[in-house]
């Protein structure tokens, strides 16, 4: 349980925070504030949009840099992320996680499976990564419903559009000391006439890493025994290196592009290949590879009236094979999608910008048992979507608005054929439930609407209210089976509805001078919230898979999500010395009572950081409070954690090639750090890293 004088002061210290962003109104500096951000992935695209929107890249993308988009994001501003191990980790946006935060790759879906399940990692290499975006309100109506948390979009700038005056490129090579990590990467670009060519491979490969203390959670330890892994020392509580918590990647990647006067055409391939390791109780590995293809094309002023014309398409092909702890291979994952999109952008009209277009996409998951042939949790399932939308923009002296409209025809096709198998039970004795399988088509409507008022130049306040309704995934309406991964026996509802959701949200800014400021505040309300209910009941199959595990069940009730965010920076992102603070906390509750599932707990933070003569030192600190507001299935609470890291980088110009030597130092405290939107498999048995020392070598030329 929480001590109340450490409640109080969270509030207090946000409270704080908040203050000192009203404070800041009152030195205010006469500068236009400037809210265009680019939403597309392309560097010439300017769709601007107003709701809270980040954008990582540059210098600060590659001090934040992780070997996963989760641990890329987790310490950004209502971001954390799950956890299994080093090889898989997705950003949890304000409580959302899963088929409610979207992943995209250049504007397309990446094409994977890892919204089933935390332990499917996602398909993008973020070495190669340029841009890291995440969107929100009316920019997420631009690429998907259901984007409830928001939505993420990688860009590699793969596809030249414009072309390079002379050969340019990256190399890096780094080395890290708790996981025995060695990584480099590479790319160039370069042109030939009007035709452009990039070229960019990655590798990074760790081994098992090292952890503070104990593997199991002192507090919150199952009462039951768990299985251990080969090479256990006979216990479940190990020391030193976490067992199956290594990871290896490495990918290819290869773009060519036309560019003429009025746009461009362009196509690329990718070949990702990702072998990691399952720290669970129940061990294992998992090895994915993912072949994609893209095209892009783009027409500047394609007719009167309208700005630009842009089609895109993309085909991925990803598979991935699971191994149980004795290396036999176990299951065999594929997806293959296709998603296609076009866009049309107008000229001003009437003080409003905008653009609408379509979007398809039609995804095939079979799932199989090796040896059996059998289904593998998920029945195969056939996806398609069919996607209208349209966002608009517009300004008038102090005041800008936005608005955004989406519509979407989802329908889910199991095979129908596919037979499901009840397994035995304990608590109460008896068969897993059974479920029909059917076919289900979903019609789904989602908008929003958004105004910003600069009261004084460089400040503003805005309001935002984005309904978003979602569509059952594949997993929630059909699965039937064991999950190792999260010791549950995973049963879904071919009955369920479609999730809506209404977020509304008002924010504060200060957007000009050495010192400035945001924050906001949000109730985000659901309808049909879909959740995992643990029914407390376990499978009773002695000696067969699943033995002992928890029954698992799709539900939906009436939920809410309420947060408030903050954060003051002085002179942040420039030469001299700089600094910031930040703080985010939000709660999530059943309607009907008790806590949300997977839930972050709260943080304060602060950054400081100096530049000059090619000196860049930074340390960043982050205490994450206590979560003790769990589901009242969960096991807890999940425990409080000081995090500190450092940094300290030097570049020089050596004839045409800028180098940078960098060093980073994290979990200086060596922490034990266990998320609490990590499952309970994973969360109570597998912490974070511990402390590490990072050194590398970097060249832009």
């Amino acid at each position: 349980m929480q001590h109340p004088h450490r409640y109080l002061s969270k509030q207090k210290l946000i409270a704080i925070l908040i203050s000192g962003l009203l404070n800041s109104v009152a030195s205010a500096q006469s500068t236009t504030p400037n809210l265009e951000i680019t939403a597309t992935g392309s560097q010439e695209a300017t769709q601007s949009i107003l709701t809270p929107t980040k954008i990582l890249q540059g210098d600060e993308l590659l001090n934040k840099l992780g070997t996963t988009l989760g641990a890329t994001l987790a310490n950004e501003l209502g971001v954390s992320a799950t956890g299994y191990g080093a090889g898989s980790s997705r950003p949890v946006i304000r409580g959302l996680e899963g088929s409610r935060v979207q992943i995209l790759q250049n504007g397309l879906s990446v094409g994977d499976v890892s919204n089933i399940s935390q332990d499917h990692a996602v398909g993008n290499n973020m070495q190669n990564a340029h841009q890291v975006e995440i969107l929100r309100g009316a920019a997420a109506l631009l690429y998907g419903s259901g984007s409830s948390g928001g939505l993420v979009n990688v860009v590699n700038d793969r596809i030249l559009t414009n072309l390079p005056d002379r050969p340019t490129g990256a190399v890096n090579t780094s080395y890290e000391t708790v996981n025995n990590g060695r990584a480099g990467s590479v790319e160039v670009d370069g042109a030939f006439g009007s035709v452009a060519v990039h070229v960019d491979t990655a590798i990074n490969n760790a081994n098992n890493y090292r952890i503070p203390g104990n593997s199991t959670q002192s507090q919150g330890e199952p009462t039951s025994g768990w299985s251990i892994p080969p090479g256990g020392d006979g216990g479940n509580n190990y020391s030193g290196k976490l067992p199956n918590s290594f990871s290896n990647q490495n990918n290819l990647g290869l773009g060519v592009s036309y560019i003429g006067q009025n746009g461009y055409t362009g196509v690329s391939v990718e070949r990702l290949n990702n072998n990691y390791g399952i720290p669970t109780p129940e061990g294992g590995s998992i090895n994915q590879s993912q072949n994609r293809y893209d095209l892009q094309h783009q027409t500047r002023d394609p007719f009167a009236g309208f700005s630009s014309f842009k089609f895109s398409a993309a085909n991925s092909n990803y598979n991935h094979t699971e191994f149980n702890n004795a290396g036999a291979a176990a299951s065999q994952w594929k997806n293959i999608a296709n998603e296609a999109r076009l866009e049309l952008a107008h000229n001003p009209l009437a003080g409003w910008k905008g653009t609408f277009g379509a979007q398809f996409s039609a995804a095939s998951l079979n799932a199989t048992e090796v040896g059996t042939g059998s289904y593998a949790i998920v029945p195969p399932t056939k996806t398609n979507s069919n996607a209208l939308f349209w966002i608009e923009e517009g300004k008038w002296n102090s005041l800008q608005g936005s608005l955004g409209l989406r519509y979407n025809n989802v329908a889910q096709n199991p095979n129908l054929g596919t037979t499901l198998e009840p397994q035995p039970t304990v608590n109460p004795s008896g068969t897993t439930p059974s479920i029909a399988l059917q076919n289900r088509k979903f019609n789904l409507m989602s908008y929003s609407a958004g105004g910003l008022w600069s009261f004084i130049q460089g400040y503003g306040t805005g309001i935002a209210y984005t309904v978003s309704q979602r569509a059952p995934s594949a997993q929630e309406l059909y699965s039937y089976g064991a999950h190792e991964s999260t010791a549950t026996f995973d049963i879904g509802n071919p009955n369920l509805t479609k999730e809506t959701s209404h977020n509304l949200e008002f924010n504060i800014q200060k957007t000009s001078g050495l010192l400035r400021s945001k924050a906001s505040v949000y109730a985000n309300r659901f309808n049909n919230y879909i959740y995992g209910y643990y029914t407390g009941s376990a499978i009773n199959n002695p000696g067969q898979e699943g033995n002992g595990f928890n029954v698992v069940t799709a539900q939906q009730a009436a939920a809410t999500i309420k947060g408030i965010e903050g954060e003051l920076t002085y002179n942040w992102q420039q030469h001299g010395i700089g600094g910031r603070v930040f703080g985010d906390a939000s709660q999530g509750t059943f309607d009907a009572g008790g806590n949300l599932p997977l839930q972050p707990a709260p943080r304060l933070g602060a950054e400081i950081a100096h530049q000059n003569n090619g000196w860049l030192t930074n340390a960043t600190y982050i205490y994450s409070y206590q979560q003790n507001r769990l589901a009242n299935w969960e096991i807890g609470p999940a425990p409080s954690y000081n995090l500190l890291n450092a940094g300290i980088s030097y570049t020089e110009r050596v004839k045409d090639i800028n180098w940078t030597v960098y060093m980073n130092l994290k979990n200086l405290l060596n922490e034990q750090i266990r998320y609490a939107t990590t499952p309970m498999a994973v969360r109570l048995y597998a912490p974070q890293p511990g402390r590490s020392l990072m050194v590398g070598l970097r060249g832009t030329f």
